[in-house]
């Protein structure tokens, strides 16, 4: 290593300008690094900054003391350099605190790998997908949920002041170094629940259904979890897109009422973990049960979307580290950023009609279940279809549009086409009596 080379030459020049008292500790310190060295002692880049700091204290800077000035900078940059261990802080989200831990790794060939643990929401790991160190400079990127953290590490190497990034919302959040004795517990798995048997017929056990609050903060979803569904801030036309994997302008001749928005927690009957399709049956018969839905169906010409996959696509796509019989997670975080993960494309082609306002065609070709993420900047046209959602952070980096980061950032094509598509033509429907 080159700077392996300028240290002992140094140490002994500054051993002629100091005192005996200094020059024995500097001698005594001239074996350890020799060893630090050859990589035999990890530690020593510590102690050496510690005495070249205070050599420098003892010994007035004169001209030609500039290099024990620059060794020191040196040094301490060295032993800022070693953020791997476990970190962990509490992240204040309006009223709730959450506690955070990230665990930082190093990896073959010098890079770092990071694991972040939301431990009061079930601990399971999120991967990373980079974490850069430059000078006490902490980044660490978590794309799943479009988490990014962006801290600054202090001389020691015990803390990190920084901001957790997710969508268009950041929070504080200092991190501190753990020790074994000081480390919080990181809640074990929860198994897996069993998949409910595929003839199953489910229903809605128990559904609440509430008018959603204007001042309600947070963003429109739809969340399946293992034995419950929560929406928010979701209008009825929205429970109708996703109970029949529609576009919105596909559900024809409803009332103006049809956009009314309104937050749902609702349980099935039955035991395992309902499928996706199984959760859009539920949402069929909550529909018609609770909203009196009728219909017929119908076909009409329409302008669509193809999505179909270019050579790089396997490449760019993450196989998911999920389970791959568990549901998936689409969100939008924010307007243009896009986060998945155990998402089929097919389900992903769903989304991304309410993107373009046209039905999208899956013929990718290619199955299984991804993570990924996709951040573009919307034109007009997606600006109001989206615009319920919060605007992003500025960034410095140029975001392309939709299409130009579906080729670039995934490898996927949308292709503009004519096609004859189901409609869904509403003949009944009431507004539900809230519980």
């Amino acid at each position: 290593m080159q700077r392996g080379l300028v240290v002992l030459p140094l140490v002994t020049s500054l051993a002629m300008s100091i005192g005996m008292r200094a020059q024995s500790e500097l001698a005594s310190l001239l074996p350890l690094l020799r060893d630090a060295q050859r990589g035999k002692i990890a530690g020593d880049w510590k102690e050496a900054a510690r005495l070249t700091a205070r050599i420098v204290e003892l010994n007035p800077v004169q001209p030609n003391d500039w290099y024990a000035l620059g060794f020191a900078r040196a040094a301490g940059v060295l032993q800022s350099q070693d953020v791997s261990g476990t970190w962990q802080g509490t992240l204040r989200v309006n009223a709730r605190e959450l506690r955070m831990v990230m665990k930082i790794s190093n990896a073959p060939g010098g890079s770092l790998n990071a694991l972040l643990y939301s431990i009061d929401q079930g601990g399971a790991p999120i991967p990373s997908s980079s974490v850069t160190l430059q000078g006490a400079s902490v980044k660490a990127s978590f794309p799943g949920p479009g988490i990014t953290y962006d801290g600054r590490l202090d001389s020691g190497a015990n803390s990190i002041t920084g901001t957790f990034t997710q969508g268009a919302q950041v929070f504080p959040l200092n991190l501190t170094r753990a020790t074994a004795e000081s480390a919080w517990a990181i809640p074990e798995p929860v198994a897996a629940l069993k998949p409910m048997a595929p003839d199953a017929n489910p229903v809605f056990e128990v559904a609440t259904i509430k008018l959603s609050r204007l001042d309600d903060p947070r963003l429109p979803t739809i969340q399946t979890l293992p034995r419950r569904l929560l929406t928010w801030k979701k209008s009825v036309r929205n429970l109708i897109t996703f109970a029949f994997s529609l576009n919105p302008g596909e559900v024809l001749n409803g009332p103006d009422w049809l956009d009314t928005k309104y937050d749902i927690v609702a349980q099935p009957n039955g035991e395992g973990q309902p499928s996706q399709q199984q959760w859009q049956i539920m949402m069929q018969k909550l529909l018609a049960e609770r909203f009196k839905l009728s219909y017929h169906r119908d076909k009409k010409e329409a302008s669509i979307y193809v999505l179909t996959a270019a050579k790089n696509a396997s490449k760019l796509l993450a196989p998911s580290a999920s389970d791959p019989k568990g549901p998936p997670n689409l969100a939008l975080p924010a307007l243009g950023r896009f986060r998945a993960t155990n998402a089929t494309l097919s389900e992903f082609a769903g989304e991304l009609q309410s993107f373009v306002d046209r039905h999208v065609l899956d013929q990718t070709g290619l199955s299984g279940r991804f993570d990924f993420s996709l951040n573009w900047t919307p034109d007009d046209g997606q600006r109001a279809l989206l615009s319920g959602f919060p605007v992003p952070p500025r960034s410095n980096e140029e975001v392309p549009d939709l299409f130009t980061a579906l080729q670039e950032q995934l490898g996927l094509k949308l292709d503009a086409a004519k096609a004859p598509i189901d409609v869904m033509v509403i003949e009944h429907i009431e507004k539900p009596a809230e519980n």
